[in-house]
């Protein structure tokens, strides 16, 4: 005999499959544009978030991370790992699930993977900022690091900003050949480069997303031209960068919450009083992003806790219509609110029956 769940116990739970199909029946690009667009109205109301940098475990072999943040009304979090390593066993590098709750009762309302919905995030989140920061009559990327997450960063700027030419190179060959693979068909012109210097050449937008838990220069200061931006998502942790120094101190750079960048991204290669600027006041017409043709812009991108947030937010509205969703029995709920161990007990005496 099983008990009987009550509703309450109950939380949507959204299965890797069901992302999948959640996706794919919405359509990737305009999964990212709307998921970019939730992106964009939490970021237009930043002063309404609880902000704290992540909390990080780190290890010699990668990191796990919780990333909180709550509007008052809504309260979500983020589990997330980086392990570099992973790879070589057969593993994702990154992978996450993530909970949306109700501030006023604390009950769960959501609980979701993440792996896949981060690397659609990420992307989104990029070509967010990029539609502020980048040339308006950009056209062509480059893309250095080709796993994971290449192939959202390049249908997403495709979506929002009209990409139509993708320059790859990765260290590993076979990662641009599946990138190409996976994008072909999409309407965007790819080309496989032997070199990061040759990926750049003509680039309006350069996009580094490499993996290495070390510093690196993915970038040197000669490869970067006036007028370019650059989407530096690689960098996501202390110790881990991809851009030579020389390129920050050319560039106006402009971050998610400064308390997490300083710790994680390019600029922890910067003093802490280095001047940066916040996307948010770029989003609300606070400061000015791009200024002229000539400047380099550079999003110093860690990914921040409201951006996991406008996700859960933007899923959880979509299963309203699709049903894409498991009922998950995860919280105990008692006859009588007070009695835990009494639901113990009647259930125990409903297997004997």
């Amino acid at each position: 005999m099983t008990a009987e769940i009550s509703k309450l116990a109950i939380v949507p739970f959204v299965s890797v499959e069901n992302m999948m199909r959640l996706v794919l029946k919405v359509g990737v690009e305009a999964f990212l544009t709307g998921l970019a667009q939730a992106i964009e109205e939490d970021f237009l109301r930043w002063e309404s978030f609880d902000k704290t940098p992540r909390v990080a475990s780190h290890s010699a072999d990668g990191v796990i991370e919780l990333m909180p943040t709550s509007d008052g009304t809504l309260y979500g979090f983020k589990y997330v790992n980086g392990h570099p390593k992973n790879m070589r066993e057969g593993r994702q590098t990154v992978t996450a699930f993530g909970v949306l709750a109700d501030v006023g009762n604390g009950y769960p309302m959501l609980l979701s993977e993440m792996t896949i919905l981060t690397a659609l995030r990420t992307a989104a989140t990029s070509a967010v900022a990029a539609r502020y920061l980048a040339r308006k009559n950009a056209r062509t990327m480059a893309i250095i690091g080709n796993g994971a997450q290449s192939e959202f960063q390049a249908l997403a700027f495709k979506a929002l900003l009209g990409i139509d030419k993708v320059r790859l190179y990765d260290l590993d060959p076979a990662a641009t050949q599946k990138c190409m693979g996976n994008l072909r068909g999409t309407g965007i012109e790819l080309i496989s480069c032997t070199s990061a210097q040759e990926a750049v050449e003509g680039a309006d937008i350069i996009t580094t997303v490499t993996a290495d838990k070390q510093y690196a220069t993915i970038l040197t200061d000669n490869m970067v031209g006036p007028g370019v931006h650059i989407n530096a998502v690689g960098g996501d942790c202390p110790g881990k960068t991809e851009l030579h120094k020389d390129i920050l101190m050319r560039s106006d750079i402009f971050v998610e919450y400064p308390p997490q960048t300083r710790i994680e991204g390019e600029i922890q290669q910067l003093p802490q009083d280095h001047p940066v600027v916040e996307l948010w006041e770029v989003m609300a017409g606070k400061v000015e992003g791009r200024k002229n043709e000539q400047q380099i812009t550079l999003f110093d991108s860690v990914g921040f806790a409201t951006e996991d947030f406008s996700a859960l937010r933007f899923v959880r509205e979509k299963l309203q219509t699709t049903g894409l969703y498991e009922d998950l029995d995860l919280l105990a709920d008692p006859d009588e609110p007070r009695d835990l161990y009494g639901m113990l007990r009647r259930f125990e005496q409903g297997m004997k029956e």
